[in-house]
């Protein structure tokens, strides 16, 4: 099976295009150039019509939104060992991680960028940005606090709950955010950089 994802550098596409390499997935990874507007364009808005990434192409069709691209990739590819699939208990808290980032620390995030998501006004727009670094502050401060039982998110076992955290770490500088602050943060965020295939990811995704 070929995968295809659709991605745009510098977004939460990241977390499924390193999921796929660490699965050793078969895959083509195609940008979308987001200042060209391309998300809105009609040949993409024909795969996906909410117009944003990750898009995953199957062999039985498209799917969207990052942690449901991310438990495919993981029960696509057992082998790898990136959900806790046999453990129900554990797999549940694996999911209630990454609904945290999707609805929430993402979220938070995306009120500086997308504050027109919200409120039309622009007294509004530098009120939402203003709060930022607070509310990302705050989900660092529970990661750190409720995680990391061990070396990566879920403790000893690395899984797709990884990807998706360093993705969004990685955000936090334009924040004024320094990972200094949060010591189990910053740890995880060295030993992601150490991974062959968040090299290979990164690499993919850098300009020609």
């Amino acid at each position: 099976m070929t995968l295809k994802l659709y991605y745009a550098p510098g977004t939460i596409a990241l977390a499924c295009h390193i999921a796929l390499a660490e699965a050793g997935a078969d895959y083509e990874a195609v940008a979308l150039d987001f200042r060209k507007n391309e998300q809105r364009g009609e040949a993409y808005l024909a795969i996906n019509p909410k117009g944003r990434v990750p898009a995953l192409i199957t062999d039985r069709g498209v799917l969207t939104e990052t942690p449901a691209i991310l438990g495919f990739i993981a029960q696509s590819y057992p082998a790898a060992r990136l959900a806790p699939l046999e453990d129900g208990f554990a797999l549940a808290q694996l999911q209630s991680f990454m609904a945290y980032l999707s609805s929430t620390m993402h979220v938070a995030t995306a009120h500086d960028r997308r504050a027109s998501r919200w409120a039309d006004q622009e007294s509004s727009f530098a009120d939402m940005r203003a709060k930022v670094p607070q509310n990302a502050r705050d989900c660092c401060r529970l990661i750190e606090a409720e995680c990391f039982d061990g070396a990566w998110v879920m403790g000893a076992d690395y899984t797709i709950a990884d990807p998706y955290l360093f993705t969004i770490v990685g955000w936090l500088g334009r924040f004024g955010i320094e990972l200094n602050e949060f010591p189990k943060i910053a740890a995880h965020w060295q030993a992601m950089q150490a991974r062959p295939a968040v090299r290979r990811s990164l690499a993919e995704q850098a300009p020609a």
